[in-house]
C-alpha cells in the first residue's frame, strides 16, 4: 500500500520489515511473528519495535535517545497510574483539584475508588477512619506487586501486627540504618460484591493509549470476567479463594477448572445483566464504567512523560457491588497475555493483533480511524469521541439490538475479522483515488 506524507514525515523503519524484539515468550510473540515481523534475538541487535516488560522499561530505556521510526509497549514512567498507591495520590490529587475549580457534583466522578490509604506513611490517618467503623473490612496490599501476592483481610487492628513486623515497619523518622519498608495500600473491602451464581467475580477490561498529549484513548469490546472458585460469604476472610478472583490465586484451587465456568466474556456478562436488570441500568453501568477508564487517565495526563514513541495497553480490573456500581481495582501495565485455555488464546491473539495493527509499524493507517479490529476510538484531541457508529450491532446482533444502545462499546458484538477487511478495502480504495 502507498506510504502516505503523514508517514514519510514520522519515518517508516528504514528495512522492508519490521525488526522486533520481546522479552515475553507468549501469545504476543506469535502474534508478531504471523505479521512477517523478523525477531532480533541479538541482546545488542537493532530494532524497530520492542515489547518489553516493565521490570527491564527503567533499565534499558530511562534515559536514552530512540530513532523516530521506534516504537516500545510502555511509557517511561507508567507506575504513576499501574503501582497501586501512586494510582490512589493521583486520583486523590485530581479529586481536590476537580472539586475546588468545578466543584463537588464534578469532583464526585473521581469517587470510584474505595477510602484507601498508604502505609506505613498514612497508618495515624488509616487507624483514625478505621475507629469510625468497627468491625469493617479492610483489604491489604502490596504497592508493586501483582498476582495477588501479599494480598490479606482483616476487621481488628491486632490483625496487621504481623504485617509491621515482617515488613520492618518504621513509625515516626526514617532510620538510616534499617531498610525502607515495602508499601502497601489498605482499603475498606468492598464485601457486598454482585455475585453470579453465588461467586464473586471482577473484569478485566482493555485499554489502549496511544498518546497523552493529546490523550488518544481505544477501549477493547471484548475482555472477560474472573470469577473465584469457591462461592461467596463474609464470614471466613482468611479463604483466598472467595475473596479474590485473580487467576493466579484461583488456579492453585484444588478442584480448580477453567473449562467450568472461570472466565465469562464480557459480552455474555452484558447480555446476562440486561436480561436480569433491563437496558437502561445496564447502559449506566458501562456509562460509569467508561467514566473510570477515561477520569483515570486525566488524573496522570499531565504527569506521564508523553514519549511519541511509546504507547501501552492496559488491563483495568473492574469491580461491580451488588448495586451494580464500578469500582476500580487496579490498572495493569502488564496485563497477561498468557493463555489459560483456546478461547482465552483467541481473545488475546485478537486483542493484540488490533493493538500492533493500530501501533502502525508499516505506516498504512490515517491515524484517524475511529475503529481498528476491536479497538473504539472513545477520547481524542481533549473530547470523547461520538459513539452513534452504526457498526456496532452486525448480522444476528441486529435481531437482538435493544440489548445494546449508543452508550460504552465495551461488551458490544466484536466482528474485528469483517471489521478489519472493511479497513482494508477503504484505505486501498483511498490510496488509489491519491493517485
Amino acid at each position: 500500500m502507498p506510504i502516505n506524507q503523514r508517514d514519510r514525515q514520522r519515518k517508516l523503519p528504514p528495512t522492508g520489515t519490521v525488526r522486533f524484539k520481546s522479552s515475553l515468550n507468549n501469545t504476543i510473540l506469535d502474534v508478531m511473528r504471523s505479521f512477517g515481523w523478523q525477531e532480533v534475538t541479538a541482546e545488542n541487535g537493532e530494532f524497530d519495535f520492542y515489547w518489553i516488560d516493565v521490570t527491564l522499561m527503567k533499565e534499558l530505556f530511562d534515559r536514552g535517545f530512540l530513532d523516530e521510526h521506534v516504537r516500545i509497549s510502555h511509557f517511561r514512567n507508567h507506575y504513576e497510574l499501574c503501582k497501586k498507591n501512586l494510582m490512589v495520590k493521583n486520583l486523590k490529587r485530581m479529586r481536590k483539584k476537580v472539586a475546588k475549580e468545578s466543584g463537588r457534583e464534578e469532583a464526585a466522578k473521581y469517587d470510584f475508588i474505595p477510602c484507601t490509604f498508604e502505609l506505613p506513611s498514612e497508618y495515624h490517618m488509616f487507624v483514625e477512619e478505621f475507629k469510625k467503623s468497627p468491625g469493617t473490612t479492610w483489604i491489604m496490599k502490596p504497592a508493586g506487586k501483582a498476582q495477588g501476592k501479599g494480598i490479606f483481610l482483616f476487621r481488628k487492628i491486632r490483625d496487621i501486627e504481623a504485617w509491621k513486623k515482617s515488613s520492618e515497619y518504621l513509625p515516626g523518622p526514617p532510620d538510616p540504618n534499617k531498610e525502607v519498608p515495602e508499601t502497601y495500600v489498605v482499603s475498606r473491602y468492598i464485601d457486598n460484591p454482585y455475585l453470579v451464581g453465588g461467586r464473586k467475580f471482577d473484569l478485566r477490561v482493555y485499554v489502549l493509549v496511544m498518546s497523552y498529549i493529546p490523550l488518544k484513548v481505544y477501549l477493547y469490546r471484548d475482555g472477560f470476567a474472573r470469577f473465584s472458585n469457591t462461592r461467596y460469604t463474609s464470614d471466613s476472610i482468611d479463604d483466598t479463594y472467595v475473596h479474590l478472583t485473580n487467576v493466579a490465586v484461583q488456579k492453585t484451587a484444588p478442584d480448580y477448572d477453567p473449562d467450568k465456568g472461570a472466565k465469562w466474556s464480557i459480552i455474555k456478562l452484558r447480555e446476562y445483566l440486561t436480561a436480569k436488570h433491563g437496558v437502561e441500568r445496564v447502559e449506566q453501568v458501562f456509562r460509569d464504567m467508561d467514566n473510570i477508564f477515561l477520569k483515570s487517565l486525566q488524573s496522570v495526563q499531565k504527569i506521564m512523560i508523553n514519549d511519541k514513541h511509546c504507547f501501552e495497553l492496559y488491563g483495568y480490573d473492574i469491580l461491580l457491588d451488588s448495586d451494580l456500581q464500578p469500582w476500580l481495582i487496579e490498572v495493569n501495565a502488564s496485563p497477561s497475555l498468557t493463555a489459560s485455555s483456546k478461547e482465552d488464546y483467541d481473545l488475546k491473539f485478537g486483542l493484540l493483533e488490533d493493538t500492533l495493527t493500530i501501533v502502525d509499524m508499516e505506516g498504512k493507517l490515517t491515524g484517524r480511524e475511529r475503529r481498528v479490529g476491536g479497538f473504539d476510538l472513545i477520547y481524542w484531541e481533549d473530547a470523547p469521541v461520538d459513539s452513534d457508529d452504526p457498526t456496532r450491532l452486525e448480522g444476528m446482533e441486529r435481531m437482538r439490538s435493544n440489548i445494546y444502545s449508543n452508550n460504552s462499546f465495551l461488551g458490544c458484538y466484536n466482528d474485528r475479522l469483517q471489521q478489519l477487511q472493511l479497513l482494508q478495502r477503504e484505505l486501498a480504495a483511498a490510496a488509489k483515488a491519491a493517485k
